[in-house]
């Protein structure tokens, strides 16, 4: 009976990974910029994304397909008067009767990179969970929603920030790093351990790789122990083709599916 009562509620929390993962995996306030929706500064960040870059993956729990995600840079908006690229990861799915339909979206400053935005919109078998945190990298300071400001970090980055702040890193096979950016400071450092070259073979394609380990100092699919492997291609683009973890029951991978990738903007190249 124990085993019965229990099944659902792990695949339920399994699902729930593997949004917050895709997201590692997760636009309520945004402003778009509508007479300048694309713009970039004078000086942004040298970036291997651009606006309508979109990725669609298959999210599976073992064998069995749960749904499917997509990781999208949806373009340039204001924050605070601050231009920011606009980045937004969704999962929708399950498994049986248990559904989920996430979304977790980014605003990083187009120059720093630093987040200047962050929300979590999530539905997980009828539990719904909405936070919205704006954050003030010039103060090292971060506001969730209805609650008090607390004090962050300098050059702060938020769980989707970081998986497009990674891309922009030289990383080096067998070399790990560490960085104590997270915004939330108790949750500091995040690890990451590049593991070693590898050609998968995904929906997408063949793609020559190197495999990451991150490692968050929070529950979860980064967590210490869920062993989570990241796939990023082996140039300079460095899309996300897969990510696998291990959990005590099984395992929760996303494999690329489609990609639409558009020539980055002339100045951020």
């Amino acid at each position: 009976m124990t085993r019965l009562r229990s099944a659902p509620a792990k695949a339920r929390a399994a699902v729930g990974r593997a949004a917050r993962a895709f997201a590692g995996a997760l636009a309520l306030l945004a402003t778009p910029l509508s007479a300048q929706d694309g713009a970039l500064p004078p000086s942004p960040a040298k970036v291997p994304w651009s606006i309508g870059e979109r990725f669609g993956y298959d999210v599976r729990f073992g064998f069995i397909k749960a749904g499917s995600g997509e990781m999208a840079i949806m373009g340039i908006e204001s924050v605070r008067g601050r231009p920011a690229w606009h980045g937004r990861f969704t999962v929708h799915g399950g498994y049986l009767a248990l559904r989920v339909d996430d979304v977790l979206e980014t605003w990083m400053d187009v120059s720093t990179l630093s987040s200047l935005r962050f929300a979590q919109d999530f539905k997980e078998i009828g539990r719904e969970r909405q936070k919205t945190f704006e954050i003030f990298p010039e103060r090292k300071a971060y506001l969730q929603l209805g609650k008090i400001e607390k004090p962050s970090v300098a050059d702060p980055l938020d769980d989707g920030s970081f998986l497009y702040f990674i891309r922009t890193v030289p990383l080096v096979v067998g070399a790990s790093y560490e960085f104590n950016r997270y915004f939330i400071p108790d949750r500091n450092p995040v690890r990451i351990r590049v593991l070693r070259r590898e050609r998968v073979q995904v929906p997408a394609g063949t793609f020559d790789c190197i495999v990451l380990q991150p490692i968050i100092n929070a529950k979860g699919i980064f967590s210490e122990n869920g062993q989570a492997e990241v796939w990023l291609t082996d140039d300079e683009r460095r899309i996300m083709v897969q990510m696998k973890s291990k959990l005590p029951f099984g395992s929760l991978n996303l494999y690329l599916r489609t990609m639409s990738v558009r020539p980055a903007p002339e100045s951020s190249k």
